[in-house]
């Protein structure tokens, strides 16, 4: 049986008439990691705002352990919070920065300097505790507020943004080590980002938000590979997106009429009626590049010619064109074959890689 540590039934949030979360329903696990991934204003912010208790929900209720926190201020509600510009004092050391929950609940001095040593271990910043903010890199001073939200032991770590001021490099490097930490402690984590690849990287589940709603949920893998809607598609990596209507079904097969007049062939197509419209969804690293020389049997085979071709280090990003204008993108395994601008190649996709979304 799963323990449910949060829960949103039914929350909504309203600014005047404006609704920013609308009627949210969402069970998180304990120990659990989950992102809430959406464009600015999609109500990701909001509604961690709300499980704070920073914002107040409009309707619903928002539970954690049980128990209903509507009416619970922030400060009693047992959650460590990390946000994207870090919110040091710039007055206090590092490990004042870092004692200063404690001692705002009363915590002995000894346990807090235990604690505080504990912490600072824990980040890997122990010879630095004796700094002021001012003094540390940007990541040095997210690791401060990390270590600052979890020192106090929380039941659920909040974190709205925190790595968007990093750069790529440092980014990427804090994401690894969030996903360690967790791993570790077994933490409850709440992550709001816009960045697709770092929910990728760091979630158990992701929640993708548009306007104010969760448009799918589920494991990274389920997000990229199996997108519900058009939405999901494109937000989530890169991606082909064909527009055409249903032409018939047989055995689960379907044939989807595209509108420059090409035919693909998907499988998986339960629930899906002729005449239905819809698009189809290819991932970049699901297209084979052949030489157009070379018959190739089977569906989803097209004519197209190379309009550009990029090495991108670990992998060739080749932009396709076929007759009718219909953009394509490729994505090759660094060590494939160079295919110069202007190459008359075929452009394959297996059906089972063509996954249907709705509009």
């Amino acid at each position: 049986m799963v323990d449910i540590r949060i829960r949103f039934d039914s929350v909504s949030k309203n600014y005047g008439p404006v609704r920013v979360v609308d009627n949210l329903k969402l069970d998180i696990a304990k120990g659990e990691f989950v992102s809430l991934l959406g464009p600015s204003g999609s109500g990701k912010t909001t509604l961690l705002m709300m499980l704070a208790g920073f914002e107040e929900a409009t309707e619903g209720q928002i539970l954690v352990d049980g128990r209903a926190v509507n009416d619970l201020p922030s400060y009693k509600r047992d959650m460590g919070v990390v946000f994207q510009n870090y919110a040091l004092f710039p007055h206090m050391t590092v490990g004042e920065n870092i004692a200063f929950p404690l001692q705002m609940r009363g915590i002995g001095k000894a346990e807090i300097a235990e604690r505080v040593a504990r912490a600072l271990d824990m980040v890997q910043l122990g010879h630095l505790a004796g700094r002021k903010p001012s003094q540390l890199s940007g990541g040095q001073q997210q690791r401060v507020a990390l270590a600052r939200a979890l020192v106090f032991e929380p039941r659920v770590v909040l974190m709205d943004e925190p790595l968007g001021a990093l750069d790529k490099q440092l980014r990427e490097q804090m994401q690894l080590d969030i996903r360690a930490l967790h791993n570790r402690l077994g933490l409850t984590i709440v992550f709001v980002t816009h960045d697709q690849g770092e929910a990728l990287t760091m979630s158990d589940r992701i929640a993708v938000f548009n306007k104010g709603k969760i448009e799918q949920i589920g494991s990274p893998r389920d997000i990229y590979d199996e997108p519900k809607t058009r939405f999901v598609a494109e937000f989530i990596g890169e991606t082909n997106l064909l527009e055409g209507v249903v032409d018939r079904t047989s055995a689960g097969d379907a044939l989807v009429r595209l509108t420059n007049g090409e035919a693909i062939t998907v499988t998986d197509a339960q629930g899906l009626t002729p005449g239905q419209p819809v698009f189809i969804s290819i991932r970049p690293e699901r297209i084979e590049v052949q030489d157009a020389a070379i018959a190739s049997t089977g569906a989803n085979a097209f004519a197209t010619r190379v309009a550009d071709s990029v090495y991108q280090g670990d992998h060739i990003r080749l932009q396709l064109e076929d007759g009718a204008g219909t953009p394509y993108i490729a994505r090759l395994d660094r060590k494939s074959a160079e295919w110069p601008k202007g190459t008359a190649v075929t452009a394959i996709f297996k059906p089972a890689d063509c996954k249907v979304v709705l509009p």
